[in-house]
């Protein structure tokens, strides 16, 4: 009886053995959400989101042929912008890049975008090359908003890989442990030399933008990118009625009257500050600023709402400013000093 039982009892635990091997996968699935940015050379920080980056190709279709079916192959790859929101605790040079492109001094950055589980082990790595700032998003400024916000970063890459994931779990972890500076959208300060702005309600998102001119040659398999036109953006602001009338001044004289001349533009500032409103965390400086419209905002009877005004402005240049910039120019309001890059005479 023991001698029947022995057999059955090897086959049972073997076929244990092979369906627990059998279930076990070669590599294990794992939850993402932590993307750290890396720009020549140096760590940045954790990006809050990220889109794009895509590699794809045209598929190129050829009807003519003795075959019955469309004959079909794919053009030259092509390297989707990349799309990052990031907060106030990056590296002072994702700053600086933004700076500088705003300036009109493009640079083309190397970089990589690193994939990380949750315990901050990279799983994956893409690498980008030669990019160039396309298009930054202020968001928006709202007295009445109580949810942490992030600027929007959109690049231009002429080449993008992917590589084996570097550094260690120690790398990321040790960064994680800097301050993280959190920007609330009603802590904020705008200030426009000869306007009271003491009752700004809201100044809605804008965005800067940095066309990318693709370089086609014919030879090449990646093509080259460089910039053109820069264009920045207008400014719709809401405020409360009763502290309107110098602005109201400002768009008589310069609408109606017709002083629109340049000595009637204005320079201000927007300071974007910490929760307790005591630190600048970013300053972006507004040149040759115009008024065009002011009208009533939207209000509904017997509703218990300030009565507010939207104005428009249109602005020329601005200037973008943070990390260690911010401390070095310190919170000064409107500025003084005309930006480096001469501005178009203009004619009639």
């Amino acid at each position: 009886m023991s001698y029947a039982k022995t057999p059955c009892l090897a086959i049972v635990v073997l076929l244990a053995l092979s369906s627990s091997l059998l279930a076990m996968p070669g590599e294990r699935s794992y939850v993402s959400g932590n993307y750290f940015l890396n720009l020549d050379g140096v760590k940045c920080g954790f990006v809050k989101a990220i889109g794009g980056g895509a590699i794809t190709a045209e598929v190129i279709n050829e009807p003519a042929g003795p075959n019955y079916f469309v004959k079909k192959h794919i053009g030259q790859p092509k390297y989707e912008d990349y799309t990052l929101q990031v907060g106030f605790s990056m590296s002072d040079a994702i700053y600086e890049w933004i700076r500088q492109s705003w300036n009109m001094n493009y640079q083309r950055k190397d970089g990589s975008i690193v994939a990380l589980d949750y315990t901050l082990t990279p799983k994956s790595q893409r690498e980008f090359k030669q990019a160039l700032i396309t298009e930054t998003t202020i968001p928006a400024c709202d007295g009445a908003s109580k949810e942490p916000a992030y600027m929007t970063i959109r690049f231009s890459p002429e080449v993008i890989r992917d590589v084996a994931p570097s550094g260690t779990k120690a790398d990321y972890g040790e960064y994680g442990k800097n301050e993280q500076k959190v920007w609330l959208p009603s802590s904020f300060k705008l200030e426009i030399a000869g306007l009271d702005c003491s009752k700004i309600a809201k100044i809605d998102s804008f965005t800067v933008k940095q066309t990318a001119v693709t370089d086609d040659i014919g030879d090449a398999r990646d093509h080259q990118k460089e910039p053109g036109k820069l264009e920045f953006p207008n400014l719709k602001i809401t405020l409360a009625e009763a502290s309107a009338q110098s602005w109201m001044d400002w768009h008589k004289s310069f609408v109606i009257e017709g002083n629109n001349d340049e000595a009637q533009e204005k320079r201000g500032t927007l300071t974007l500050l910490s929760p307790n409103g005591q630190k600048p965390l970013a300053v972006i400086k507004f040149y040759n600023m115009g008024i065009f419209s002011i009208q009533p905002d939207k209000a509904e009877a017997n509703a218990d709402q300030v009565k507010r005004v939207v104005v428009e402005l249109y602005v020329e240049r601005m200037e973008f400013l943070g990390g260690k910039a911010v401390e070095a120019a310190g919170t000064s309001a409107p500025a003084t000093t005309p930006p480096a890059t001469p501005r178009n005479v203009r004619r009639g």
